[in-house]
């Protein structure tokens, strides 16, 4: 039976793309469902921001009537830009282990590409680096976070007969914080924070935060993050809706605010407790009772897993050793809530320093994840 490719072309065909990707890995494990409102949200064109610098196309697959798999394409226009490259991204790809089945997905948003001028194809990717990115390659038994793709193991040798090569790696690593913080790594902090001049402003809550800094975090991580594979300078619009978005939802325990003697920020760390628990007993749905497993996950005074989101430190600060300030500041808190596992973000390979400054506590390499590029 051939293979039918659908655009998708209304919101009850968003709702069948989104729910596809959560109904697909239903009994799968390591999964982590998406909720549902925010992937809504991520593909709506008045409220996601990404849209002020990108396109995009959503297609379905079928085979004898039935979905079998999905995928986005997306053209970043401005960090084609910055790279002064011409790529269109694929992201949202699933599909069941049939070779004829992932090439007509990849090679619908490769012709769309090409209609609009564009050169290569580039993923799994999304709209800017704050989507789910990188195919896991290895480490499929561990469970994934909620700010993590999924992929069975299978999808990478689809990547590799459809003749997409490798073109970044990102690392990920669970870090096993001591009860007590190394003696030379808090006199390293203590040392940064002396020959810096810096300190670490304890914000207690958003309000304070954003009365405070207004978006200036934001605006360290968007030049902490210009070096990083496929990053788009963020713009005013996107910084507020990622503050929006996030930070309403963090236990500020878990933020640290690094301001110098100007009280400007030069840097930023922000972690949360891993939900993905939660998330899949709610099976990515709010209501009726998503949000209230949601909630007791968020605010519990025991978190067994902890996601470590961001580390970001301002160009004119970095080599300083501002990442010992900010993880000296929020080792307490580990003890405080009995955290046994750190999940770090993905990392990209070659990015040693970030990679190293974990060296210090017990730690294991657990998963690797990979961008691909293709001519088209």
């Amino acid at each position: 039976m051939s293979v039918e490719i659908k655009k998708i072309a209304n919101r009850i065909d968003l709702l069948r793309f989104v729910k596809f990707g959560n109904e697909f890995y239903s009994n799968c494990e390591n999964f982590c469902p998406s909720l549902i409102l925010d992937e809504m949200a991520t593909f709506n064109t008045k409220k996601n921001p990404a849209f002020d610098v990108c396109e995009h196309v959503l297609y379905m697959a079928y085979k004898d009537g039935k979905a079998v798999g999905r995928i986005a394409g997306i053209i970043n226009h401005e960090a084609n830009r910055k790279w002064g490259v011409k790529h269109v991204r694929f992201g949202w790809m699933d599909f069941i282990d049939d070779l004829a089945v992932s090439k007509a997905l990849l090679d619908a948003v490769a012709e769309w590409g090409k209609s609009k001028g564009m050169d290569g194809l580039n993923g799994p990717v999304g709209f800017t680096d704050f989507d789910h990115q990188g195919l896991i390659v290895e480490g499929f038994d561990y469970l994934v976070p909620m700010a993590s793709l999924y992929n069975y193991p299978y999808y990478v040798q689809h990547m590799e007969a459809y003749g997409l090569l490798k073109e970044n790696d990102w690392i990920e690593m669970q870090i096993y914080p001591p009860q007590e913080l190394p003696e030379r790594f808090g006199r390293m902090a203590k040392i940064v924070q002396e020959r810096s001049h810096v300190r670490v402003d304890k914000v207690k809550n958003c309000k304070e935060l954003v009365q405070k800094y207004g978006t200036s975090y934001m605006d360290v991580i968007d030049q902490a993050y210009q070096k990083l594979y496929n990053f788009q300078p963020l713009t005013d619009r996107q910084k507020r809706h990622y503050c929006d978005m996030y930070f309403p939802l963090l236990n500020f325990d878990f933020v640290t605010v690094v301001v110098n003697e100007k009280d400007e920020v030069v840097g930023v760390g922000v972690g949360m407790p891993d939900i993905s628990k939660a998330l899949r007993k709610c099976k990515g749905k709010l209501f009726p009772f998503g949000w209230y497993r949601m909630l007791k996950a968020l605010h519990s005074d025991h978190y067994d897993t902890f996601d470590f989101l961001i580390i970001a430190v301002r160009p004119d600060y970095q080599d300083r050793g501002l990442n010992a300030v900010i993880i000296a500041d929020q080792h307490p808190y580990f003890v405080k809530y009995n955290i046994r596992c750190i999940e770090t973000t993905a990392i990209m390979e070659t990015n040693f320093k970030n990679l190293n400054h974990w060296e210090v506590f017990p730690h294991k390499y657990h998963k690797r994840r990979r961008a691909y590029i293709k001519a088209i």
